[in-house]
């Protein structure tokens, strides 16, 4: 495992981070997002506006991954859950457990949180090398599919 430090992100990893956004999109989902609307995103995250946060891997200075979490509030179960999202590992960094860092992380956060009952995350139904890396991680499926709505704007 390389020898990284998982910092919280601010203003000045905007730029990788949107970088690393547009590429995650690209890969999984065969998008080409709009780069200002992708930064201007990533700059509200970060400003903390939004109720969500980034954590970025750094390994001999450089970001070389990143998580972000947001919130979701379950009556049913009286807290909340944090959705893993816009995870990425720079291709060159790997299966040598930047991810793995980057979930921990998040994970021991949460877990020094009474208000948080679970973490949750979205993976492509073909992605088959995320899904086994998230099953060694503990993820399971819970038996929702996620369906969505996009509004026109």
């Amino acid at each position: 495992m390389l020898d990284i430090q998982i910092e919280s992100a601010t203003q000045a990893d905007c730029e990788i981070i949107t970088h690393f956004n547009l590429e995650l999109a690209r890969e999984t989902e065969s998008k080409n997002l709009d780069k200002e609307l992708v930064r201007t995103g990533v700059v509200e995250s970060l400003s903390d506006s939004r109720g969500c946060q980034y954590f970025v891997a750094r390994y001999q200075g450089s970001v070389i991954g990143q998580i972000m979490f947001t919130r979701e509030w379950s009556d049913w179960r009286n807290g909340e859950f944090w959705w893993f999202q816009s995870v990425f590992v720079d291709p060159a960094y790997r299966r040598q457990g930047v991810f793995q860092q980057l979930s921990d992380h998040v994970e021991a956060l949460a877990r020094s949180n009474p208000d948080v009952v679970g973490l949750r995350l979205y993976v492509e139904k073909e992605n088959d090398r995320a899904q086994s890396t998230y099953r060694q991680l503990g993820f399971g499926f819970p038996g929702y599919q996620v369906m969505e709505k996009m509004l026109d704007r």
